[in-house]
């Protein structure tokens, strides 16, 4: 019959994972009551099974699974454990370079066990096998081995589809790059995780051996090329100042006055270690910047008062601010937790740092500071906000003039906000802001003119009739102006080839736009300045400005008390849609196909079908368009409205308004015939 040992190894040793696991669990239940004399039996097969230089990776893998959990229940005491001990340690620090890269984490793991089972004597026995093997792993040299030129083949093969028709120097560049960042590298990535496994395993006592070496070693892997070498780095970072104010060591807290309490050392790095993790809460790549968020947390939060803080808020508190707004929902969610709890109660006494840092040379932190004030309008008492209403409101102002266009776009946002949470105090600054709003209504950037219309909204909700004939006269005037728009026009958005040696101005508008596009990048390319026109932008597109229209009438017909006014110039979109002769017209159409089940939407049925075959000129050419966006757009419209009229009152429409165009309607939402 099969002892438990037996059925646990077996386990432990299997070559499924999910087995390896189940055995761990099986241990974990069985060593609480384990006899002595088990328990001596097992440490010996694992000592055998990780010794035996011909078992499989599996093997290994499972024995050092299994010396992990029973690490906790030796006793240091007594000289057979003891000698289990160091037989581990000895064993683990080998195979922290095995070529499994799971077998050289559970080692890594098994020596943090070792740290918190016996206490730092384990990291100064084995502190130099492990830095070395950092040290050395931070240089690449790739093998001569065939495993890594498979490697490199097949990236090659992969970059090559992915590049297409680029040269071949280009092509050997993009390989090198690719391969350099998105490949492991060695042994350098699990040699940092079981330096962070001991670190944590060592906890408060890890504190003398944080000196000036050390921190200099652990900052070339945050400025490392490999975005996996980087993040683990946070993560050592991260260890590495929760080890200061270990949650167990309550005398070294409550002791805990000002920054000397974490040593000398460690004060001397706080500066460079608070530059490294601002830039890694601004690197490219968002799991870099959620392990830099994480050491981020852990480096603010034990600072023992809100003045020690205050140090670092000037490079941290900025990027912190921008990644609550970051498109990955780990970095986003964790940096509004952080966010509340380092800044508490005391959010609402920030106005003075955002009105500072709408002055950074770095666009991107302007950019959070217009975020955070129009925060202070949506989110914080109006009692508390309204002594301040005017200095932020002239302070986007002068946002609303930046050279850089996401600053733009969210100081035209935040003033929205405020004008609708503060009509009364935003009335004397209304005749600088209507120009303004007007300009990001028709810029090159489809964003930014839905940032416009999201704002001139509030601004109707704000003031109603008083601000209503003015922004309806801009919306006439704009549509009407579709008819100038001349034949060949330069836009930067839509993926065209450029023709002709772009000048330096072109240059650096086509750079900001494609920077802030794919949402991955926030140099620092732009520098503070009043937005000029000829400087930094093309002359406005008369298109732009009626497509930035279109999402404004759009956002207007979310307000019932003006519905009847939008409608009237909701005709004049069936006007300038047949202007066709300049070649953006199918992006200013393709707008309107997915506008207008947002009219139809907020108008209401019984409106919406009264005015539905305005569109219908627009809809149809827009559905037999060769540009495959717009052809989509109006094939979504028209189902659509297929939906919210229903298929039988909209083929009646149809046919009412040109019975030719049945079949094409047919071939969108498949009508049965009558």
């Amino acid at each position: 019959m099969e002892s438990k040992n037996d059925e646990v190894i077996r386990l432990l040793c299997s070559h499924m994972k999910l087995e390896r696991d189940k055995g761990v669990i099986e241990l974990e239940k069985t060593l609480p009551n384990q006899n002595i004399i088990d328990r001596r039996e097992f440490q010996k097969i694992i000592i055998k099974l990780l010794t035996d230089t011909e078992n499989s990776w599996e093997n290994k893998h499972g024995s050092l699974l299994g010396a992990k959990s029973l690490i906790p229940y030796l006793n240091i005491d007594d000289d057979i454990d003891c000698n289990f001990i160091f037989a581990i340690k000895q064993i683990t620090q080998k195979l922290l370079t095995h070529v499994e890269i799971r077998v050289r984490l559970a080692a890594g793991e098994v020596l943090g066990c070792l740290c918190k089972k016996v206490g730092v004597e384990i990291y100064q026995e084995t502190k130099d096998t492990i830095l070395r093997l950092i040290q050395s792993n931070l240089e690449r040299t790739i093998p001569e081995d065939d495993s890594s030129k498979l490697e490199q083949f097949e990236t090659g093969k992969l970059i090559e589809k992915l590049v297409g028709g680029s040269g071949p120097e280009r092509r050997g560049t993009d390989v090198a790059q690719i391969f350099q960042d998105s490949t492991g590298w060695q042994n350098l990535e699990t040699s940092l995780k079981a330096f962070q496994f001991m670190v944590e395993g060592c906890g408060a006592h890890f504190q003398p051996f944080m000196d000036e070496e050390l921190f200099l070693l652990i900052f070339k892997t945050l400025c490392h090329t490999n975005r996996f070498v980087r993040e683990t780095g946070y993560y050592v970072c991260s260890s590495l100042v929760s080890c200061g104010v270990a949650n167990e060591d309550s005398e070294m807290i409550e002791n805990l006055s000002s920054l000397d309490a974490f040593g000398s050392e460690f004060y001397y790095a706080t500066d460079e270690l608070c530059k490294y993790l601002g830039k890694g809460l601004a690197d490219n790549w968002s799991q870099v910047r959620l392990s830099a968020s994480v050491a981020t947390r852990n480096f603010l939060l034990p600072l023992p008062n809100n003045e020690s803080r205050q140090l670092f808020y000037p490079i941290l508190l900025p990027r912190m601010c921008l990644n609550r707004y970051y498109a990955a929902d780990g970095v986003r969610n964790y940096s509004q937790e952080t966010w509340r709890r380092v800044t508490g109660t005391a959010g609402k006494e920030l106005v003075e740092q955002y009105i500072e840092a709408t002055l950074s040379d770095n666009h991107a932190v302007r950019e959070a500071a217009c975020a955070c004030i129009a925060e202070l309008a949506s989110k914080i008492s109006k009692e508390h906000v309204r002594p301040y209403v005017n200095e932020l409101l002239n302070t986007l102002v002068i946002c609303f003039q930046d050279n850089s266009w996401p600053v733009r776009d969210a100081a035209c946002l935040a003033c929205g906000n405020f004008i609708l949470c503060f009509p009364n105090e935003s009335k004397p600054i209304m005749k600088s802001l209507y120009p303004l709003f007007y300009r990001n209504l028709s810029d090159s950037i489809p964003s930014v003119r839905q940032g416009a219309a999201s704002s001139l909204a509030s601004v109707v909700r704000a003031f109603g009739s008083t601000s209503l004939e003015n922004i309806l006269s801009h919306i006439r005037q704009s549509l009407e102006n579709v008819k100038k728009q001349e034949t060949e026009c330069e836009n930067y958005l839509d993926g065209e080839k450029e023709s002709g040696k772009l000048d330096l101005v072109k240059k650096l508008r086509k750079s900001e736009t494609t920077l802030y596009s794919n949402k991955s990048v926030y140099g620092s390319k732009l520098g503070r300045g009043i937005w000029c026109e000829s400087t930094y932008n093309r002359e406005t597109q008369p298109w732009e400005a009626a497509d930035g229209c279109v999402y404004l009438i759009g956002e207007l017909t979310h307000i019932k008390e003006i519905q009847n006014d939008v409608i009237t110039v909701m005709a004049l979109l069936k006007e300038a849609g047949r202007y066709r002769h300049y070649t953006h017209h199918v992006v200013f159409l393709e707008t309107i196909c997915k506008q207008i089940p947002i009219f139809a939407k907020n108008l209401g049925k019984k409106i919406f079908k009264n005015i539905a075959e305005d569109f219908f000129d627009i809809i149809f050419y827009s559905l037999g368009c060769e540009n495959a966006l717009t052809s989509s757009a109006a094939s979504q419209c028209l189902s659509y409205m297929a939906t919210f009229l229903g298929p039988n009152i909209l083929r009646g429409k149809v046919q009412n308004f040109n019975p030719n165009l049945i079949k094409y309607l047919e071939s969108v939402i498949h009508l049965a015939p009558y």
